[in-house]
This record gives C-alpha cells, structure tokens and sequence, in this order.
C-alpha cells in the first residue's frame, strides 16, 4: 500500500479519472491514507427543441402549398404556351403546303380529334368561347379562280377567332348537270382552291345540296355562303335548311367580278384572243379557227406590229423634240452667221460674183470676128463710119456743088 502511496496511485481509480492531485503537488502520508473518490464527468443536459406555436406551423403549411400552387400553375402555363406555340407553328406550316383533301391522313387526324359532342352555338363561337376549332364549310364550283373566290374564302376563314375552314368543290358531272359547261376540269378546280391559303381541308365532289348526314361526317358546326338564295332553276333555296337549324352564316358577295363576267370579257374580244395566241405559236387547228380566218388574223397582226413600231417612233420623237429646239437655240446663232457670210451683202457669194463679173459678161455677150486686109486692132474695134455722098466738110473752098463727075467717085474713100 506504501509503494502504491508513495507513488500517488490509486487502484481504485480508472484510467478516466481525474488526477490534478498528483500533479500539483506530493501527498502527505496521511492524504494517502485517505482514500481519492472518483470525479464524475459534467454531461451537459440536451434541451429539447423549442417547440413553434400553431399559427406559425399552419402559415408554414400553407405557404408550401402555396408554393405547391404556384409551380402547378406555372407549369399549366407552360403546357398552354407551348399548345398554342405548336398550333401556331402549323398554321405557319400550313402556308407553305397545300390544304389536304378530306380522305389525306392529316385532315382525317384532325377529324377524329375533334370533338363533336361538344356543340358550339352562334353566340359561343362569336365570343372566341367554344372549347375547340370551330369548324366552317364554305362550298362552291370556283371555275377560273379569281379574286372574288379567295375574298369569299378569306371572310369564312374570319368569322370567329379559331377557324379550321372546310372547302367544298363540285364535280365535272355536278355542275355540267345542275349549272352548265365550266372552262376548267375538276382537278384544275380541286387544285386551285387547295392552294389558296385560307383553305385548311378540300372535301373534293362535294353534294349540291347539305344533309345532316354530310355535315355530321365532316363535323361541320357552320356553313359559310352570301345570303343570297341559291335555287339554280328550283324555287328553294339549298341552304334554307341549314338557315332554319341556325348554321348559316352570311358572307359578302364580290360585285363586279365573276366567273360569268371573265367568260363574256373573253367571248366579246373573241378576235383579239385568236390573234394573241396565233402570235403566240398556237395553230389554227388548236384555236378551232379556219383557213381563211387565220390568214385574216395574222394580216391583223402585222398591220398592228406597224401600228405599234409607229406609234412607238412618233413617240420617240416626241421625247426627243424638245432636245432638238433645245440643240436648235444653241445653234441656231452659228446657223444665221454662216448664212449671212455666205449670202448676205459682203457675203462670199457676192464677193465672187463681183471677182467674177467681167467673165460672165463676156461669156453672155461675146465680140464680132474681125476682118481680113490691113485693118487694125482699133477699126477691128467697132465698124467704120459712113461718108455722106455730099460731105462738104471736107474740102476747103470748094465749090458747093462738085462738077467732076469722074469714075473716081465711085472708088472707096481712103482710110485715114
């Protein structure tokens, strides 16, 4: 126990214990006698978390699910931008292709999508609140289509805000039948309104008249036409039921443009169309024109062509006239000065004709030939003067009467 004292050790104590005595200082022999109780170790006490009053637990509570709403919502907004950025999209795409005929995949998909069940009224369609496309049909023979057509088109296509516009052409047979001979073939006709751009499905051979069976097949909800009553011979009209069941509505008609109006233009200038296409290469076999009218026609045509390069020409100098009196005052001063140096009074003319004067005079009035003797260049000159048979001038105090009636009279008189 000594050497257990001395050394300040106690058995008793574990590893764990304190032992700040020793350190300290040395035991006395009667503190090693006494025995060392162990220390406890402190343990701090775990509290208990506070608990949060009710209010502040449900204000928690509802603002998770507030955060819960919000993330729905923006989601939903998600789903409704990228719906109408992909219906926007074909729309767009749309433009670019032609519309699909009715029996197409495309415009069969978009059929059976719709829900039929679903009515849309008048007033719901009108306030942009139907729950789907509304669907409108618009009928007709579109015969050279024209400007009038696509307006037509165009109106159904904006009768409310979310239209998918169904376009009904009528057959060859059809409208031989019930209208009468069309310039174009029903695939030319099928063919031109599927490329109209309003135009989103083309139902080809369509009835002349719509029955219920019809409209519930394709899903129609309105029929488009002018309010015009359409009968062609009967005295009903083909949309009076459609009129009574509250599915019609009205468009504007296009005055002064028809397919009508296109056919007399080109009946009443029936010559002037033979020309054009004659000088375009077609026969006369083509044209349904005989012999004789063709030769007619392509005269016509000649006589027009220079008629034309005439007109052209005179208008050519018309545009150019009034460089010419433009070019005229300019030159007009050097004109006049040079045709007053060559004529006018000091003028070169006249200064040659002067130079030139005596030469033309004796061109006009050239001298006698002289005489053959001794004559000279003076007598030669002019004639010689005649003598008087009684010159008494030249005989001083004679006599006045000469009484020498000799031959010598009758000689010549000699010259001085």
């Amino acid at each position: 126990m000594a050497a257990a004292g001395t050394n300040g050790a106690d058995p008793t104590v574990s590893g764990g214990t304190h032992e700040s005595v020793s350190v300290g200082r040395k035991r006395s022999h009667a503190e090693s006698l006494l025995p060392i109780k162990p220390m406890k170790e402190h343990v701090l006490p775990i509290t208990p978390p506070l608990k949060k009053p009710e209010e502040e637990v449900e204000e928690e509570v509802e603002e998770e699910e507030l955060d819960d709403e919000d993330e729905e919502r923006k989601l939903k907004r998600q789903r409704v931008r990228t719906r109408e950025y992909f219906a926007e999209l074909e729309k767009k795409m749309t433009i670019c292709k032609p519309a699909p005929f009715d029996y197409d995949e495309e415009a069969i998909r978009e059929r059976e999508a719709c829900n039929y069940s679903q009515k849309i009224t008048l007033e719901m369609a009108r306030a942009g609140k139907a729950p789907r496309a509304v669907r409108v049909y618009a009928d007709g023979i579109y015969d050279l289509f024209h400007q009038g057509h696509a307006r037509q088109l165009m109106q159904a296509k904006n009768l409310f805000p979310n239209v998918y516009l169904i376009v009904g052409v009528n057959s060859d047979a059809m409208t031989h039948e019930r209208k009468g001979r069309t310039v174009m073939t029903e695939d030319e006709r099928y063919e031109a309104v599927r490329h109209c751009r309003y135009v989103d499905e083309v139902i080809t051979a369509c009835p002349w008249t719509l029955d219920d069976e019809f409209l519930e097949k394709h899903k129609i909800d309105f029929v488009a036409h002018d309010d015009i009553p359409y009968t062609t011979g009967s005295a009903t009209d083909v949309y009076a039921h459609i009129k009574a069941r509250g599915m019609f509505v009205s468009t504007e008609r296009t005055e002064g443009v028809s397919t009508s109006d296109v056919v007399s233009r080109i009946v009443k200038d029936y010559d002037v169309y033979v020309r054009r296409n004659l000088a375009r290469g077609y026969s006369a076999k083509e044209l349904n024109v005989s012999y004789i009218n063709e030769k007619k026609y392509r005269l016509q045509n000649k006589i027009d062509d220079l008629k034309k390069k005439g007109k052209e020409m005179f208008e050519d100098i018309e545009g150019k006239r009034t460089d010419l009196i433009m070019k005229w005052e300019e030159k007009s001063r050097e004109f006049i000065d040079a045709f007053l140096m060559l004529f006018g009074r000091d003028g070169r003319l006249t200064q040659y004709l002067t130079e030139k004067k005596d030469s033309v005079m004796m061109a006009l009035s050239p001298p006698s030939s002289p005489k053959a003797g001794s004559q000279s260049s003076e007598d030669c000159s002019s004639p010689p003067a005649k003598t008087s048979r009684f010159d008494f001038s030249g005989r001083a105090g004679a006599s006045l009467v000469d009484d020498d009636y000799s031959d010598d009279d009758d000689e010549e008189p000699e010259s001085h």
